[in-house]
């Protein structure tokens, strides 16, 4: 009998892309100039990069994480509860933004600027109080109660999801959990990666996030 245990700091490495993201994203909107409508796409585009992620981050959980621990694990319903309602919260910062960024990219309308600026703020708040309840009240869980196959199930998940996408795609989102990552955590992630997506991240992949990111923050 096995007593490997998840290596959850995979969970804290990718809710440190989407607390850095979420974080900056206002300011880098509110810092459109009214009328550039080339700025507007890009950060519209990033944005929906951005939240494409978290909406994949999200249902892995609420698909394969949930079930079992509720199945498992005597949960205090206030949490549970509590768990619910920010992802609803969160789900519904997301529509309201994406409801308003079709007429910014066309417009670059400054009034249209700040309100998802304001909006931005909101869901970055969200997302870092919901973030902060699963690494203090859920990971520990995970590591006592989800074996190593059921918690690499989900990384494979979101592999497959992220593969989907288009190469750039897949290499910002890689560029992004590896940007504020540990040497340890580096090691472990590229570890586990396939032998392809190694190479192709060593031999363009870090030169294309480095123009990225500065393109994105300016």
């Amino acid at each position: 009998m096995t007593n490997e245990r998840p290596y959850v700091q995979e969970m804290v490495m990718i809710h440190r892309v989407f607390r850095r993201e979420s974080k900056m994203m206002p300011e880098l909107f509110r810092r459109v100039r009214a009328g550039d409508v080339a700025r507007a796409a890009l950060m519209a585009e990033h944005y929906r990069g951005y939240a494409d992620g978290l909406h994949t981050h999200h249902t892995g959980e609420d698909d394969l994480l949930w079930p079992k621990l509720l199945a498992r694990v005597t949960l205090e319903a206030d949490l549970v509860n509590r768990m619910e309602h920010q992802h609803e919260y969160i789900a519904d910062t997301i529509h309201r933004i994406g409801d308003l960024l079709p007429e910014f990219e066309r417009t670059a309308d400054p009034v249209l600027r700040d309100r998802l600026a304001d909006l931005l703020t909101d869901h970055h708040q969200a997302l870092d109080e919901h973030l902060r309840e699963e690494e203090t009240h859920i990971l520990p869980l995970v590591t006592e109660h989800i074996t190593v196959a059921e918690w690499n199930e989900m990384g494979e998940r979101g592999v497959k999801e992220a593969s989907g996408g288009s190469l750039k795609q897949q290499l910002i989102v890689l560029g992004a959990i590896l940007e504020d990552a540990t040497p340890e955590e580096r090691a472990h992630f590229m570890g586990n990666l396939p032998v392809p997506a190694k190479i192709a991240w060593n031999l363009a992949g870090k030169r294309f996030y480095a123009r990225r990111r500065a393109l994105v923050r300016g």
